[in-house]
């Protein structure tokens, strides 16, 4: 009876010889899928973070096109049509729009785009009224 379970033991240990190294490549597999999934959110995310800023630089453009214009009320004309955005804004391939829909309306539209993305823009409407000095 000894001698049966023996046998068996040898048997068992013989069909397991090996397991350890293929649950430790296993592990391997599923700690790298983990590190390449956090690394492609980190990109994704940098990529967010910079569109985020973009969009920041282009509303603050606008916003501080229409100051200016309020500043001066009368001059209102002379800021219509399309300009280039400095390249120090931040904002690629940068334009700035105003456009005079109306009697004191303004739109002001800042567009960009990154090289191989797509196109982005921010649009502002003001209206702006007030006593000429």
């Amino acid at each position: 009876m000894t001698k049966q379970i023996k046998i068996q033991t040898f048997a068992v240990k013989k069909l397991q010889k090996g397991a350890v190294l293929l649950e430790s490549l296993v592990a391997i597999v599923v700690f790298s899928m983990g590190v390449l999934a956090i690394a492609g959110l980190q990109a994704v995310m940098v990529t967010n973070t910079t569109e985020a800023s973009m969009r920041a630089e282009a509303t603050y453009i606008a916003q501080r096109t229409i100051g200016s214009m309020w500043a001066d009320p009368s001059q209102l004309d002379n800021f219509e049509g399309e300009t280039d955005i400095q390249d120090d804004s931040g904002l690629p391939n940068g334009k700035l729009i105003v456009e005079l829909p109306a009697t004191n309306q303004v739109r002001v539209t800042v567009t960009w785009q990154r090289e191989g993305g797509d196109a982005h823009k921010v649009v502002s409407n003001a209206r702006i009224t007030g006593d000429v000095i």
